[in-house]
């Protein structure tokens, strides 16, 4: 039993959709299933995307039980049955077989840092079940390498059929296509590289991203086996920062943050992971605006009143917060991070509010102050439409500090809010009718001009969402308030 036809293409690492007392949604779990099936060539359920090392493992045979019922056998099915104990994994890969599993991914035992002969001998056991079995090499989460000459080593038993590798190591790829392309299947679990490693030989891709944009992936690799490497490359720049905020945020709560804002409900992680920390606030809204990018969060007509009796349409990418009628524009607040480096982050205190306004009434009071009475602490006009005031929350003592706020993160910002109108997250027909205070932090010690504008763009699109939405709403702040931290720390 080697390389079997089936095993190629995209297979989701699909999350644990949990309830909110922390038991398995079986009905999110089903429906996640059937939106993924139409554009996926297979699943892998209780990988490391779905927290197999945070369940029971009767919950593990539960969540295979309920994924291989509800693909009726339409597509492989690949449970992930590894554990820290050689006996743990075989119990949970007969299981998987006794239930009609496809084959069982099995990760390195964990913990306990296991040498190379101790990782063969594990695999070993395994093998005398008589079920296909796919290595697994993800070291920055088992702590032990495979290394190559150790997979070769595994690849030779009789059962061994493939090898997912997450490490993200190229040169370590490299040699696994050496030494057992065409022997086995090869399979990348890096969402970063993806693309690199099918253009390397990898014969598919295991992937938390692909919960979220399957079908982008799907269109990767067939562009990669078609020779069609600018396609490719293409769409894996489409959706590099996407996958990048996948993968430095661990992949779990972002990827079950991002369904919740395309409508799929999957729940939050369990703890350990803490949500706030787990995924940071500001990196939730770059994903929200990546998502839009992809084309996987919708637009929806939303309706703006900012004066009554006056409504304005606006075809509006909207999240399932995001409210039908946006309006009391008394004053609107909105905060908005981007970073990194520490030193370039960018950190907005937004207010939004309807001309004539207490908002309106503040921009005009701190506009017409002089230069000498707010030395330090001058204000630019940045925008006539809408009005938009920029406030440094830092006094402003240099000439280099001046030139970063007074013009490179202005010119972030103006940008921000010009795309945010293309966007149609603020109307045209509302501009002259609000005005906007910023008021935005430059780190004194800042230099990166690139990422001071950047980071300024990114903040104010952010500030502005949550500005109009409400957000954080009472409810994000009560789940939040354990584990919420100030981006800053104890920084200055």
């Amino acid at each position: 039993m080697k390389k079997p036809s089936w095993f190629q293409g995209i297979f989701p690492a699909i999350v644990t959709p949990m309830t909110q007392d922390g038991k398995i949604a079986e009905s999110d779990m089903r429906g996640l299933v059937r939106y993924l099936l139409p554009h996926v060539s297979g699943f892998v359920v209780c990988g490391t995307t779905g927290e197999f090392s945070s369940l029971t493992i009767e919950e593990r045979k539960q969540a295979i039980r309920i994924v291989v019922e509800e693909v009726q056998g339409k597509c492989p099915v690949i449970a992930g049955t590894g554990g820290p104990s050689t006996w743990e994994a075989m119990e949970l890969t007969q299981y998987a077989k006794e239930i009609g599993a496809t084959a069982a991914l099995v990760v390195t035992p964990y913990y306990f840092k296991v040498n190379f002969n101790e990782i063969y001998d594990h695999y070993q056991e395994l093998n005398k079940i008589g079920f296909p079995l796919i290595a697994y090499n993800i070291p920055q989460c088992a702590g032990s390498h495979q290394r190559w000459f150790t997979t070769e080593g595994i690849c030779d038993l009789e059962n061994v059929i493939g090898v997912k590798d997450s490490s993200g190591d190229l040169s370590y790829f490299a040699a696994l296509t050496d030494k057992l392309g065409g022997k086995v299947a090869l399979f990348c679990g890096n969402d970063e590289v993806g693309q690199a490693a099918l253009g390397m030989g990898a014969d598919g891709l295991i992937l938390a991203s692909a919960n979220l944009i399957p079908d982008i992936w799907q269109k990767i690799y067939h562009a990669v086996k078609q020779n069609d490497l600018q396609t490719a490359q293409s769409l894996q720049a489409q959706i590099q920062m996407l996958v990048r905020i996948v993968v430095c945020n661990g992949a779990t709560q972002a990827v079950k943050e991002g369904l919740r804002m395309m409508g799929i409900p999957v729940g939050d992680s369990r703890l350990p992971m803490m949500g706030a920390d787990a995924f940071r606030r500001e990196d939730r809204e770059e994903m929200r605006i990546q998502l839009e990018r992809v084309g996987k969060i919708a637009r929806r007509e939303i309706s703006f009143e900012v004066i009554p009796g006056k409504t304005v349409k606006s075809q509006y990418f909207a999240i399932p917060e995001t409210p039908s009628i946006i309006k009391n524009f008394t004053i609107k607040v909105g905060e908005g991070f981007a970073g990194p480096p520490m030193t370039e982050v960018a950190h907005i205190d937004l207010l939004i509010g309807k001309k004539g306004g207490p908002v309106s009434s503040a921009l005009n009071r701190a506009y017409a102050e002089t230069k000498e009475s707010r030395k330090g602490r001058e204000v630019l006009l940045l925008l006539e439409r809408p009005r938009t005031l920029l406030v440094p929350t830092v006094t402003v003592r240099t000439k280099n500090q001046s030139h970063l706020v007074y013009e490179v993160a202005a010119s972030g910002l103006k940008m921000g809010i010009e795309k945010t109108i293309e966007d149609g997250i603020l109307a045209e027909g509302i501009l002259d009718d609000i005005d906007l205070i910023a008021h935005v932090f430059v780190h004194p010690s800042a230099s990166n001009e690139k990422r001071v504008k950047i980071n300024n763009f990114k903040a104010i699109r952010h500030a502005i969402r949550k500005a109009l939405e409400g957000r954080p709403s009472l409810e994000e702040l009560m789940y939040e308030k354990a584990v919420v931290r100030h981006p800053f720390r104890y920084s200055p």
